[in-house]
């Protein structure tokens, strides 16, 4: 069944209204009618069969005829951020991908070697949302603006801290291709916990900025011996993170 998405606000049982993109995909894209039959989420996790019963100009009324909470989420809450890299296509499948293998929030990270001029929040918070629909989520990543590396470590380690969606403090690991130590599966071996993922862009972090990570508490780890792009790496490591 197609999936569409409404805000939670849009939804006041036993009805609720789908607007604008999601209006434009089901009416103009979907040819749907009053009396068909979809399915929308809300991106908090909830899931509702509806009944489209009204299409008037810009806006479809359904009723709701079942609810309910979908329980395919991972266990742990996992943050993801990642250094924007030149190719605005490769950070849109990035987090493309993020979004369909679970990540919790996405922060695009401005550090030494970024381009900021490529960060699009609003192209990239879409695609999230048909990720999201795609890979049958019902938990929406929210992607934050873009943010300063310095500043993002400063607050990673705090519970609740708005781009840190978890309520205890989170494990925070930063792979670093420098790092022979500690691989991130050895890091991983005391079992799943709330992480705090932070991937480099293009020619990765500087040793400045991995130093100031180490003093805020992140832990460096390797992804092996080559040297990964940044959507390579953010799927390497979220593949062993959420498994």
């Amino acid at each position: 069944m197609e999936y569409f998405y409404v805000p939670p606000s849009y939804v006041s049982p036993p009805h609720l209204t789908i607007d604008g993109e999601e209006f434009q995909h089901l009416s103009h894209v979907m040819r749907k009618e009053p009396g068909d039959e979809i399915r929308v989420v809300d991106g908090k996790g909830n899931v509702y069969d509806v009944r489209i019963i009204d299409i008037v100009k810009r806006e479809a009324r359904c009723e709701i005829t079942a609810h309910r909470i979908m329980e395919n989420e991972p266990n742990i809450s996992v943050t993801l951020a990642a250094g924007i890299v030149k190719n605005g296509a490769r950070f849109d499948f990035l987090v493309e991908k993020a979004t369909e293998l679970g990540v919790r929030s996405i922060v695009p990270l401005a550090t030494e070697r970024t381009i900021p001029q490529h960060a699009k929040t609003e192209r990239w918070q879409k695609l999230a949302i048909a990720a999201m629909k795609q890979s049958g989520r019902c938990v929406l990543p929210r992607v934050l603006p873009l943010t300063p590396f310095s500043r993002f470590i400063a607050k990673a380690g705090d519970a609740g801290a708005e781009h840190v969606p978890s309520q205890h403090a989170p494990f925070k690991l930063i792979p670093h291709e420098k790092e022979t130590a500690r691989t991130l599966r050895e890091a991983l071996a005391s079992g799943p916990k709330d992480t705090v993922l932070c991937i480099g862009p293009e020619g990765g972090f500087s040793d400045q900025e991995v130093d100031q990570a180490v003093q805020a508490g992140f832990l460096p780890v390797s992804l092996g011996p080559r040297r990964l792009r940044t959507e390579t790496a953010t799927l390497a490591a979220l593949a062993m993170v959420l498994t």
